[in-house]
């Protein structure tokens, strides 16, 4: 008797765990959405600043060096504000220890760091440079499909499918939403487009594929201190590596972008409130990863179209159309769906036989 009330005790108390892991898996991966969806303001805003604004779409070289150099201050800056976080709950030192075990932790966090700056978050102001906001929120939508297949074949993630169905009414929510926006963005006109739809793809990939390589390096290390383990990485390799490649091998101006951005207070107004929101969203994306896996993670932070349209709708005064809302309908739907599956099933997120 005494043995049965001790695994009903047993079992209560770790289906209280899986549904605390579980609600706050998701409140990380709504944050998630909501600080991206707020990033596409001033990353949209800074390309009508000096001196980005003075780079015509048809000049590829130029602004595909302005974009390089825009995200690698935009890295430095979330590096910054991150700092201010982990100085704040006092994980400086674990940041210290953790970056420094490069071949058993960090070099997750560096090829993290490859797929997230240099990929997707280039790849994203290459769309908003070439294309427009709306085009670079749609393009990514596709990439927990992307994070959760990769976490799917390497490390055995399992996908159920109520979580499946979830993201998919998702991000057919995300193309509603985005769909008319899109066409009406597309100029035939611009012989350069290619660059913005390819910086797309690139963005969908990056993130996709960050997601699952970061959740590889959480599970052995705390996700505060490993995003900032991934954009000091993202600095290294944009600093050290890339813009002093593209300074020696060229005759493109990458030190007078880089004096004319920190000079000007209006490019670096809307470089810092961009990267406030990426470094907060990026802690609650990572978090959310070990809590309740990287496609469900990715999956909610895909509500980021739905937050996205309330912000611009609120910078410009302009209500959403009716697409808006049917749109808003089926991502909540979607992700309602994924909340819905119990939290004994998504604690239980890998194969550990196979």
């Amino acid at each position: 008797m005494a043995n049965i009330s001790s695994n009903a005790g047993l079992s209560l108390a770790l289906h209280k765990h899986y549904a605390h892991n579980q609600r706050w898996g998701f409140m990380w991966a709504l944050w998630t959405a909501i600080l991206w969806g707020a990033w596409y303001v001033p990353g949209t805003a800074l390309w009508s600043e000096f001196p980005y604004s003075e780079i015509a779409v048809d000049q590829q070289s130029m602004r595909l060096t302005a974009t390089a150099v825009m995200t690698w201050i935009h890295a430095i800056t979330v590096f910054l504000f991150l700092l201010l976080w982990n100085t704040v709950l006092g994980k400086v030192k674990d940041y210290g220890r953790t970056i420094v075990r490069f071949r058993s932790i960090s070099k997750w966090y560096a090829l993290a760091s490859l797929c997230g700056g240099p990929l997707a978050i280039f790849g994203s102001y290459m769309a908003m440079g070439f294309i427009g906001p709306v085009f670079a929120a749609i393009s990514s939508l596709f990439y927990p499909v992307i994070g959760a297949i990769i976490a799917r074949l390497w490390y055995k993630e399992k996908i159920s499918r109520r979580a499946a169905i979830g993201m998919c009414i998702i991000i057919f929510g995300g193309m509603i939403i985005y769909g008319p926006g899109l066409f009406g963005e597309m100029n035939a006109s611009n012989p350069n487009a290619w660059l913005g739809y390819l910086g797309g793809i690139m963005s969908a990939i990056g993130w996709g594929t960050e997601g699952a390589v970061a959740a590889r390096a959480m599970d052995v290390s705390d996700p505060d201190v490993g995003i900032h383990c991934r954009f000091s990485f993202e600095i290294l390799f944009w600093g050290m590596l890339i813009l002093p490649a593209l300074a020696l091998l060229t005759d493109l101006p990458i030190a007078e972008l880089v004096i004319n951005t920190v000079t000007h207070s209006k490019a670096m107004l809307w470089i810092l409130l961009a990267a406030a929101c990426h470094a907060y969203c990026y802690t609650a994306f990572y978090k959310s990863f070990s809590l309740i896996g990287v496609g469900r993670g990715e999956a909610i932070g895909n509500l980021y179209a739905v937050f996205a349209l309330i912000f611009i709708a609120a910078f410009t005064l302009q209500l959403p159309e009716w697409y808006f809302i049917l749109g808003l309908i089926f991502t909540i739907l979607g992700s309602f769906v994924m909340f819905s599956e119990s939290a004994e099933s998504i604690a239980n997120l890998r194969d550990v036989d196979q």
